[in-house]
């Protein structure tokens, strides 16, 4: 049995971490439940600097842990899976020049490159002519991306109940690769990101203080906490997943029943053919995703890192500035890019794993604490409104085909953002589910991810709008008294309760985990995506991406361009969603074809019930 991760560049890493991360996370536990044993001994933005380092130290040693080779072996024994080539320092240069597709690499540089310039040289410009652009596509496409949508929820219900949710992918005889709780470990956390974290205590609060026309309620009336509660689920539920089921179940499809490439391009194989999926249009489908995701993770990094350093602040007093985040960008980079080189069965398999123990501990504590009556209550009736109202929410744009100001910036706005990350997500759900069946694919990435997500917002959120309406907790002032910063509404939520201080300890490393299993997960998928389709991707492509990725999020910061980036990455999810609505119809026609025969769920049902009945009768 061979060790995998025993190089010396990972033992050397190895060294250094553990004893950095003993050090540091002594000093930070005292910090926060001991503040009289550290006095003043380490103030202001030292504070930040130590607590970057525990959390990074912490989660890269995990991510180098060694492991036994053949596991490796058996997790990644077909081609089409995501692979990392390992290579000698000496080779990796080399080897990242001869294997990366210059076009798919050039062309992102090249586009970031602009953007920022643009930003620098006309800020004003670039900004007005993106945010019309944005505005005119969530105003007057809302109809399409709302569509699209619902068709892609329908064809999930279809999935699960109908015949063709019996398919194995990749053949009746192929095992998965990993466990089912590691795989739902692996597809929620890289889906979902900080954004659950960010939006979960805040999304609620906005909808109660403006809330969405279609209730027409009076705003921070009772109607309202129930209004915005439900439309949090409406963004955050099941219309939300079934967009990257929309795209990742036909790559899956394709990958392992006809050998097409792991590829994001790859749903157009029934329109092209497996043969011919090298062409200009699948190139730009995958050029596409790559700015896509790159647009949406540095940005996301960017506001995350706003809300991690207001935690230290609200903790400690340091007030920060634009180094702070460059610092704290640097430091989750770090992660990622060790995580991400360390391959899918170490680093982003144990940072993923370390993320949903940390959820569900977080969630644990803060429902002992919550107001569980109100919770329950509130809950309850959110989660009935939410049955009644998805599909009519779904239609409703609020001027006919053309959508209102609150449907555009709230409703299409999030599909849209949601779209924009379909690619990297739906590619990743796609290389995990070797082995599994398409209702299996579809239980997971569609229900159980949902499921989790909604009884997150549900927790936060009404927990959030109680002690607003109840005067105990002002967030909405504490929101407005930061610029109208998202990223603070949590903590003054937490300051409410007795364990405080563990909540927002366990909040802050929710923040660095959750983001670090989608940068590591985008990273492998970004540099799969540049690299020659016979080629596995090496090390230096690892690097170079996570370390461009890296330096897009700083470079966001530095010239303050966060919302300006997001509106671009936002303005990609218009042509997914017309690839999710292509490659359902060529998905749906493939089945009909190839999958012949086979029984859905009630109809087997049915004739199982028909044969205990004439069994009974004998």
């Amino acid at each position: 049995m061979g060790i995998e991760g025993v190089s010396t560049a990972e033992r050397m890493l190895r060294k250094l971490l553990a004893p950095l991360c003993v050090l540091s996370g002594i000093v930070v536990v005292s910090g926060f439940f001991f503040p009289e044993l550290v006095g003043e001994t380490i103030s202001g933005r030292a504070w930040l600097t130590i607590s970057l380092v525990f959390f990074a130290s912490g989660l890269s040693y995990l991510a180098v842990l060694p492991t036994a080779s053949d596991e490796r072996e058996q997790a990644f024994d077909s081609d089409y899976l995501l692979r990392v080539r390992r290579l000698e320092v000496g080779d990796v240069l080399e080897g990242f020049l001869d294997r990366q597709d210059p076009v798919t690499v050039g062309v992102p540089v090249l586009a970031f490159g602009l953007f920022f310039l643009g930003q620098l040289l006309l800020p004003s410009t670039t900004m007005a002519v993106v945010a019309a652009t944005q505005a005119a596509v969530t105003t007057y496409a809302g109809w399409l991306f709302s569509g699209i949508v619902l068709l892609a929820v329908a064809f999930c219900l279809a999935l699960l109940v109908g015949p063709w949710g019996s398919v194995r992918l990749g053949g009746s005889d192929v095992e998965p690769a990993y466990t089912y709780p590691v795989y739902f470990t692996m597809v929620f956390t890289a889906g979902i990101a900080a954004g659950i974290v960010f939006w979960g205590p805040a999304e609620a609060l906005f909808h109660y203080e403006t809330p969405p026309s279609y209730f027409e309620v009076e705003p921070q009336s009772e109607e309202a906490a129930g209004a915005a509660l439900t439309y949090a689920l409406f963004h955050w539920g099941f219309w939300a997943w079934s967009v990257y089921i929309a795209v990742g179940v036909p790559i899956a499809y394709y990958v392992y029943q006809q050998d097409a490439p792991l590829r994001v391009s790859t749903i157009l194989t029934p329109f092209l053919g497996v043969d011919n999926l090298d062409s200009v249009w699948c190139r730009l489908v995958d050029l596409l995703a790559v700015f896509a995701t790159i647009g949406g993770i540095a940005t996301s990094i960017a506001l995350v890192g706003d809300q991690f350093l207001t935690g230290i602040d609200v903790q400690w007093g340091v007030g920060f500035g634009v180094a702070e985040s460059v610092l704290f960008v640097a430091g989750l980079t770090f992660v990622f890019v060790v995580s991400a080189q360390s391959g899918v069965h170490r680093g982003i398999r144990r940072i993923a794993g370390v993320n949903v123990v940390l959820f569900g501990l977080f969630a644990a504590l803060f429902f002992a604490v919550a107001p569980r009556t109100v919770v329950v209550e509130s809950s309850v009736h959110a989660v009935g409104s939410y049955a009644r109202h998805a599909v009519p929410m779904s239609l409703h744009l609020g001027n006919g085909l053309v959508a209102d100001r609150w449907v555009a910036d709230w409703t299409i706005w999030n599909w849209a953002w949601w779209f924009s990350w379909a690619p990297f997500a739906g590619l990743f759900l796609a290389a995990l589910s070797r082995g599994r069946r398409i209702r299996t694919v579809v239980l997971t990435g569609f229900v159980a991810t949902s499921l989790a997500t909604i009884v997150w917002f549900l927790l936060l959120g009404s927990t959030s709008l109680h002690l607003q309406q109840t005067s105990t907790v002002d967030a909405l002032a504490a929101i407005d008294a930061h610029g109208r910063s998202e990223a603070v509404a949590g903590f003054p939520v937490f300051e409410a309760f007795s364990i405080g201080q563990l909540l927002v300890f366990v909040f802050l490393a929710l923040i660095v985990v959750f983001m670090a299993t989608s940068a590591d997960t985008s990273t492998l998928v970004v540099a799969v995506l540049a690299t020659r389709r016979e080629f596995a991707p090496t090390t230096g492509a690892i690097l170079f991406w996570g370390i461009f990725q890296g330096v897009v999020a700083i470079s966001v910061l530095v010239t303050d361009s966060a919302e300006l980036l997001q509106a671009m990455a936002v303005l990609t999810g218009a042509p997914f969603a017309l690839l999710a609505l292509i490659a359902l119809v060529g998905l749906a026609g493939t089945l009909r074809e190839r999958e012949r025969g086979r029984r859905s769920i009630v109809v087997a049902i049915r004739s199982r019930l028909s044969e205990n009945r004439e069994n009974d009768e004998r």
